[in-house]
């Protein structure tokens, strides 16, 4: 989670466009809707062309645990590549709508297009790193730290697209971001009252006004140089 704040995964906005113009296959999600689940075939990868969807794992109790959560400019359904099965749910957090990257496309692509093929090798490194990470995060910060670090990987990943990294839509509710931080929904409430009271961030409803820059990142714990 904080390796990430340094190092946006998402594609430029032109990157995008370039993309939408070589790939044609497009699957529009409605909000709530699946895209994929666990234990799906794998066919394709995906670039989010608008809107916003989240990962998660379920277990036989219904047990949810969100794993991710993931932006335009993005690509999702990497993790299914090892074993040709999908390992999480992603389920659309609004209405979206995506590209269609067929695995047998995937090469050929990846030639033709620089970008996509950075994009997947930081993709395929993150998902190495990814549980080691989450871990770590959840085992040694405090949990104004990990609400902190998540507004920061979101105005940097917004950023990396070329929207404003101070205001922004959380498109995921805060019971949503206190399962994927180990949170309570209290305490995800209690923190955005507190950082909104130290002037950090202004906060109605679900949009986010980040005032104090330096001082989220120094709550965090981080350094992004």
């Amino acid at each position: 989670m904080l390796s990430e704040l340094c190092f946006p995964l998402g594609m430029a906005r032109n990157d995008v466009a370039r993309l939408d113009e070589l790939i044609r296959e497009r699957i529009r999600i409605p909000k709530g809707s699946a895209l994929f689940h666990l234990g799906d075939k794998t066919e394709a990868v995906y670039g989010i062309r608008s809107g916003t969807l989240k990962t998660q794992l379920e277990d036989a109790s219904g047990q949810v645990q969100i794993t991710g959560f993931l932006l335009p400019g993005e690509i999702l359904g990497m993790d299914g590549l090892v074993n040709n099965t999908h390992v999480s749910h992603a389920i659309a957090l609004e209405d979206s709508e995506v590209c269609v990257i067929r695995i047998e496309d995937m090469d050929q692509l990846s030639l033709h297009f620089p970008a996509l093929q950075q994009q997947f090798r930081r993709l395929m490194s993150k998902e190495i790193n990814r549980s080691h990470q989450l871990v770590m995060s959840l085992g040694s910060l405090r949990s104004e730290q990990r609400l902190a670090a998540f507004l920061l990987n979101l105005s940097h990943r917004l950023s990396a697209l070329g929207y404003s990294p101070y205001e922004f839509v959380l498109r995921m509710s805060r019971e949503e971001i206190g399962n994927y931080l180990g949170l309570t929904l209290e305490t995800v409430s209690r923190l955005f009252s507190r950082f909104s009271r130290e002037g950090l961030l202004q906060i109605r409803q679900r949009e986010v006004h980040i005032l104090d820059m330096q001082a989220l990142r120094s709550l965090s714990g981080t350094d992004c140089g």
